[in-house]
């Protein structure tokens, strides 16, 4: 079990070859628990290496009464995830690999977008895919209709993609120098804030079927992401949403973050945003 969120306990992770569709298994994870002497009980979260799987700093206070002390344990849970995005991060830099972490939550238009984007730019540029979902191969089968090279992470009970399964991921793709790795991480705008990849960057898609307030609902995913896109806007006719008011919160978290408006449908902004991705790449 992820003891930063509790998803995962038991878990059985598979990535699919969308090309051959040849599957693998990731590590499990294993629970085991310890009882101190008042009763208390600590949970620990391990692979099958027995190697700690997360690196977010966690203290947990235990009142275990010995000697009439409290006993503060500190760990890094998140140590392995760490080292794993260190290691991704100098294999994409050494490749000159733009890696980045798509997250958003469910239904947003991520894949959507990520094909409009590959079809119109895969004659300039080369792109590979990594899916996350927690079950199906729907969406590295809307990726492969592109042409583009793709593996699904399927996470099971996981809500969230870790720097292992993007390390099998892109062993398994093996993208060409100067080329563009997009991470798909499963729909969710919070866990996948937690865990570095190794990307050059996390970009948070928000679609205007959802709420303006989501910058400020989850503030820490939109202070960690570089970018923000702003999908659907063909609808805002037919929504109640307020963008000035969306671009305001987004910019009270994170005064830095560079905003795109889109339409996958209707073509517009798409320009600009193929701009800003076209100068990531050094060529």
């Amino acid at each position: 079990m992820c003891v930063t969120c509790g998803c995962s306990g038991n878990n059985q992770i598979t990535i699919t070859n969308s090309q051959t569709g040849e599957k693998m298994t990731v590590d499990k994870h294993h629970s085991h628990t310890h009882t101190l002497p008042d009763g208390t009980i600590i949970t620990h979260t391990h692979s099958d290496n027995h190697t700690p799987e997360h690196n977010h700093q966690e203290t947990a206070e235990v009142h275990a009464k010995m000697h009439g002390t409290i006993i503060s344990l500190e760990q890094k849970i998140l140590q392995k995830n760490d080292l794993i995005a260190a290691q991704n991060r100098g294999w994409f830099k050494g490749r000159n690999i733009l890696a980045l972490n798509l997250v958003s939550s469910p239904g947003s238009g991520k894949t959507t977008l990520l094909a409009r984007t590959i079809n119109d730019l895969k004659s300039e540029l080369t792109f590979s895919v990594i899916e996350g979902d927690q079950e199906t191969i729907n969406d590295a089968e809307k990726i492969r209709q592109t042409g583009c090279k793709v593996v699904q992470i399927n996470t099971g009970k996981g809500c969230h993609l870790e720097a292992a399964m993007v390390e099998k991921g892109y062993t398994e793709l093996n993208p060409p120098l100067d080329s563009i790795l997009m991470i798909e991480n499963v729909g969710n705008l919070v866990c996948p804030a937690l865990f570095d990849l190794g990307e050059n960057c996390k970009v948070a898609i928000l679609s205007v079927t959802e709420g303006e307030d989501k910058p400020i609902k989850y503030p820490y995913m939109f202070r960690e992401s570089q970018v923000m896109i702003l999908t659907k806007i063909d609808l805002l006719p037919y929504v109640q949403f307020d963008v000035n008011r969306c671009i305001e919160y987004a910019k009270q978290v994170n005064p830095n973050i560079k905003i795109f408006q889109v339409s996958a449908t209707s073509e517009e902004g798409l320009n600009e945003w193929y701009e800003w991705l076209k100068n990531q790449i050094i060529s």
